[in-house]
C-alpha cells in the first residue's frame, strides 16, 4: 500500500520528467531499469530507495530535495481531508446540518454566531 511520501515522490517524479519532456521509457533507460517500473514509482505502487531517487535526481538534473519539496503540505491537507471525511459521516453532523439548513436565514446566523462565540469562549478557558 502506498504511503503519502511514496505518493508524493511519485507526483514529483512524473511532473518533473514530464517539465523535461522524457518518456517513462528514455528516463528508465538512462537509469537502467525497466519504463514499468518508473510507471509504478510514479504512482506510488514501489517505494523509490536511496540509491535510485539519487540516479533519478541526476538524470532528472535535479537536486534529491527536488522530490520533497511540499511534501510536509501535502501530508497536512491530507490528513485534514481525512477528518473532515470521518467528521461528515456521523449521523450526529448529518443531523445537525439537517436541522441548521430547515432554519430561516436570520436564525442560522444567529446559531453560527452562537456556535462561533462558544467555540472562542472555549479556546479561553482551555488555554
Amino acid at each position: 500500500m502506498a504511503t503519502d511520501i511514496d505518493l508524493h515522490l511519485g507526483r514529483r517524479l512524473r511532473r518533473r520528467r514530464r517539465l523535461l519532456g522524457l518518456t517513462q521509457q528514455q528516463l528508465a533507460t538512462q537509469v537502467g531499469i525497466r519504463f514499468q517500473q518508473i510507471q509504478k514509482y510514479e504512482c506510488g505502487a514501489n517505494r523509490i530507495s536511496a540509491a535510485r531517487l539519487w540516479q533519478l535526481s541526476e538524470a532528472l538534473e535535479s537536486p534529491v530535495s527536488y522530490f520533497y519539496d511540499g511534501l510536509e503540505e501535502a501530508i497536512e491537507r491530507r490528513e485534514a481531508a481525512n477528518q473532515g471525511g470521518e467528521m461528515f459521516s456521523r449521523k450526529e453532523t448529518l443531523d445537525l446540518i439537517q436541522a441548521y439548513y430547515q432554519l430561516g436565514e436570520r436564525p442560522r446566523r444567529r446559531l453560527l454566531d452562537l456556535a462561533k462565540s462558544l467555540h472562542t469562549e472555549g479556546e479561553v478557558v482551555q488555554g
